[in-house]
């Protein structure tokens, strides 16, 4: 009879575990979106890390909190976070004459307050920008339903001081 007393012990601990392994997984301790970091070379790098100490405090209204791992090539605010990163290579899409000629629904180009960027909708409505004719390229995710354009405006001033005009390497 000693084993159904410790099936019973263990059963009435299983949902208990559970509980605590689910809590546990949903902490809210690390909330930091991860990002890849780029490697781009020693000139972009050192372009990269101006623009860091440049970035605004918050964009379109939501606080820095930059993604894991911690680098001066990316940088993130809010919670589905909107995600720079600094020193991307070329997207493909940026050369493809599709685009160009404005017959690609997916990706289009277009300006905010002096920087260029491409334009291309991502799966599951994120919008994803890259910065075009400056000496480095800068990428912006921007989670579905955020105003774009918002974003965008927050971030050009720090762009155009520190990212010159030019074709990226």
């Amino acid at each position: 009879m000693d084993l159904f007393r410790h099936r019973r012990a263990s059963l009435v601990g299983l949902p208990a575990l559970v509980l605590l392994i689910a809590a546990t997984g949903c902490s809210s301790a690390d909330d930091n979106a991860p990002a890849a970091v780029p490697s781009p070379g020693a000139k972009a790098a050192k372009l990269c890390r101006n623009l860091d100490k440049s970035l605004p405090r918050k964009v379109d209204g939501l606080d820095r909190e930059d993604p894991e791992p911690r680098s001066a090539l990316t940088a993130g605010w809010g919670s589905p976070a909107i995600i720079l990163r600094c020193g991307v290579s070329r997207p493909a899409k940026m050369v493809d004459p599709k685009v160009a000629d404005g017959s690609d629904p997916d990706a289009i180009g277009g300006g905010v307050n002096g920087v260029g960027w491409l334009m291309e909708e991502m799966d599951g409505g994120v919008t994803r920008f890259t910065s075009a004719q400056r000496r480095v390229y800068v990428e912006v995710t921007v989670p579905s339903g955020r105003d774009t354009s918002a974003v965008l405006v927050d971030l050009a001033g720090a762009i155009k001081k520190t990212i010159p005009l030019g074709i990226a390497d």
